[in-house]
C-alpha cells in the first residue's frame, strides 16, 4: 500500500477497498507490479489468506492512518454477514456491479440495513465489458438501445445514459461511471438534474436477468486488471 501512497504522492486514502474476496498468491511489487490475477505466465496459484485475515490487515491500514474509510467490493451477501461477525471497524462501502440486467435488489437491501453505503460500477451493462471479447455482453442488446430506456430518456429530454444513471442513484446508491472526455463527465453530472417516477424505476428494474459480467471464473480468459496484491485483491478510490 505504501507503494500506491508513493505514485499517487499521498499521505494517506480516502478510501481502500478489498476487490474481490479470492485470494491469491503474493507477488512483491519488486518483482511486477500491479501483479495481475496471474502468478506467472497464465498460472492462477490460490493463496491460503482467509477474508479474517484480510480484513484485519485493513483494519491496521486505518490504525496507522495509511487510510482513512476501508471497504469491501464483490462480496455477496453471506461472505458480508460472516465479516462483520469480527469486523472491528465496520465497511464504510460496498462496490458492486450494478445495471437493470442485474438489479441486486436483495443485496443492496441488506447493505443499506447494516448502514454500508452502495456504490455502483459498470452503470451502462454490457458495454463495460465488450472489450473483453465475453460472448453474453456481446450477444445481449446495449442498455442504451433497450426500448424502456429510450422511451423515457425521449420523455425527459435526456439521454439513455443520463436516464441509467439517474435510475442508481434515486434508488440510493453511489455511481463511478468512468470517462476521459469532459464532454461525458458534464453528461454524467447533470444526471443528477431530473427525476424518474416510480413507475420509471419499477420499470427499468423490470429488465433485470440476473446477468453478472465481472466474476472471477472471467479472469482465465479474460484479464481484468487490478491495482493491488494483498492477499485478497484491494483497489484504492480516494478524492483530492
Amino acid at each position: 500500500m505504501k507503494k500506491q501512497l508513493a505514485d499517487w504522492g499521498l499521505d494517506y486514502f480516502d478510501l481502500y477497498l478489498i476487490h474481490f474476496p479470492v485470494a491469491t498468491k503474493y507477488v512483491d511489487p519488486a518483482v511486477r507490479y500491479p501483479p495481475g490475477w496471474q502468478y506467472e505466465g497464465d498460472e492462477i496459484i490460490p493463496s491460503k489468506a482467509t477474508i479474517q485475515d484480510t480484513w484485519t490487515a485493513m483494519e491496521g491500514l486505518v490504525e496507522k492512518g495509511l487510510s482513512k474509510s476501508i471497504g469491501i467490493s464483490n462480496f455477496q451477501a453471506q461472505l458480508i454477514y460472516d465479516l462483520l461477525r469480527y469486523a472491528k471497524i465496520r465497511p464504510a462501502t460496498l462496490q458492486i456491479e450494478h445495471h437493470p440486467y442485474l438489479v441486486q435488489q436483495e443485496l443492496v437491501r441488506l447493505a443499506k440495513n447494516e448502514g454500508i453505503a452502495v456504490t455502483a460500477y459498470s452503470s451502462f451493462g454490457p458495454a463495460s465489458f465488450k472489450e473483453f471479447n465475453m460472448d453474453h455482453a456481446s450477444n445481449i442488446t446495449p442498455l442504451m438501445e433497450v426500448d424502456v430506456v429510450g422511451e423515457i430518456a425521449k420523455k425527459h429530454g435526456k439521454s439513455p445514459s443520463q436516464v441509467l444513471l439517474r435510475w442508481a442513484t434515486q434508488r440510493g446508491l453511489a455511481i463511478i461511471p468512468k470517462s476521459t472526455r469532459v464532454e461525458n463527465m458534464k453528461s454524467n453530472l447533470e444526471s443528477a438534474s431530473f427525476d424518474l417516477t416510480e413507475e420509471e424505476i419499477k420499470k427499468i428494474s423490470g429488465l433485470d436477468k440476473g446477468l453478472r459480467f465481472n466474476q472471477p471464473s472471467n479472469v482465465s480468459l479474460h484479464e481484468i486488471p487490478a491495482v493491488a496484491n494483498t492477499g485478497y485483491r484491494t483497489i484504492t478510490n480516494n478524492s483530492p
